[in-house]
């Protein structure tokens, strides 16, 4: 913005109607106070001074100068605010990202780029925005009609006057971010989904071929035991022993082999192998597990039962090796349309904000391992625990489309 200031030898000529004189004097007054004005506020680049020599042009460079070119040439979005979200300033980067020209973005409210839910939650925010600042993620809405992913960051500024900013913000495009996490997201599903094809091969080499060898045994044993006469009642016992390790041992590998991969799951589904599973761990550990499962009218996709079936061995993993519990809740549902499953124990519990900052520890990679199912499946899973207040792993699924459950 340009300002012209009064001419330095604009002096009157006779003059010889002192109040028209007084009123253009009075408009020139007024005229300088306004460009004075602009000077102070930051909104003049330059002025240009009529004197004797001609025109000539002063660039300004105030303190501010050097923080402005600083903001422009920034790869993320900043804006300046009043309260009434009226903005103030918008740099080129936001200009680029709401696909507008600045001088449309300039003066005109901000929540013109969001959508009323967001605007909602942004007004939420910014009254309970602390100096430290609070950012949010939401989509801005360009003036083609597309829509950007970005984080808002929020600074409240100092305010010295009614027409100064009151809001500072910084847009970041989270474009590449998502894409990124997309990436890793669907290369972690390819790496599950190769680790289950895997685990499915072992569970069938362990089935087909170990345990028949390992029953094969076992009858070889009981002939053995019962050719010894009552003489060799010393060895009688002893092969009454091995025929009982050996029974054991084949009890225990096709635990394995169903935990690798149950078959029950592709045969009966979810419902089914959610109940062995509980009765198995209740049987071996002594813990008390209650299930609650509803009769789903279709069978969900594969992967979504494994996915929730894998969430739920891990679960009662940790309980066994972490919790200490003495009971365990486990409820299947629907709730509109989402599956939610979630499983509660008594335990010991634990602070779950300290253990998501641990690269290692117990129970840390299987809670990670539980939320990466959750999200490939286009759920969430959420765990609330305290200390010696027990844990409750919640996670929900959305239904496919037409998919219904009933009690």
């Amino acid at each position: 913005m340009r300002a012209a200031a009064p001419p330095a030898n604009g002096g009157a000529h006779g003059v010889t109607r002192p109040t028209r004189e007084l009123t253009r004097l009075r408009a020139r007054l007024a005229d300088a106070e306004e460009a004075l004005r602009a000077i102070r506020g930051g909104e003049v680049d330059a002025v240009v001074v009529a004197g004797k020599a001609g025109s000539q042009v002063f660039t300004l460079q105030g303190a501010e100068h050097a923080y402005r070119v600083l903001i422009e040439s920034m790869n993320e979005g900043a804006l300046t605010l009043k309260s009434d979200k009226m903005i103030l300033y918008a740099n080129q980067c936001f200009a680029r990202m709401v696909k507008s020209p600045l001088e449309q973005v300039t003066g005109t409210s901000f929540r013109r780029f969001l959508s009323a839910e967001d605007r909602a939650t942004l007004r939420r925010l910014m009254k309970g925005a602390t100096k430290s600042g609070a950012k949010i993620q939401v989509l801005l809405h360009a003036g083609d009609g597309s829509q950007l992913p970005v984080q808002i960051s929020i600074r409240p500024l100092a305010t010295n006057g009614i027409n100064r900013a009151a809001i500072g913000m910084v847009v970041t495009d989270l474009t590449a971010a998502r894409r990124n996490e997309q990436l890793l997201r669907a290369l972690t599903h390819r790496v599950v989904q190769v680790q289950e094809t895997e685990r499915g091969r072992v569970a069938l080499e362990l089935h087909d071929h170990i345990t028949q060898l390992l029953c094969a045994v076992l009858v070889r044993s009981q002939v053995l035991a019962d050719k010894l006469s009552a003489h060799d009642a010393p060895s009688k016992r002893e092969a009454m022993k091995l025929r009982a390790m050996l029974g054991q041992t084949a009890e225990e590998v096709e635990r394995i082999s169903r935990d690798l991969r149950p078959s029950v799951l592709d045969e009966l589904g979810l419902d089914a192998v959610m109940r062995d599973t509980s009765t198995d761990f209740e049987e071996r550990t002594g813990v008390s597990v209650k299930l609650a499962c509803v009769e789903l009218t279709a069978r969900l996709p594969a992967d979504t039962e494994l996915s929730l079936y894998r969430i739920l061995q891990e679960a009662l993993k940790n309980v066994e090796q972490h919790a200490r519990a003495r009971h365990v809740t486990v409820c299947l549902k629907q709730q509109g349309k989402f599956v939610q499953l979630a499983i509660n124990d008594d335990g010991i519990g634990f602070d779950p904000d300290h253990q998501r900052t641990r690269r290692k520890g117990n129970g840390s990679l299987g809670l990670l391992s539980m939320r990466e199912r959750a999200a490939y499946m286009g759920g969430d899973l959420k765990v609330k625990s305290a200390r010696r207040a027990g844990t409750e792993i919640e996670v929900r699924i959305p239904l496919p489309p037409g998919g219904r459950a009933a009690q």
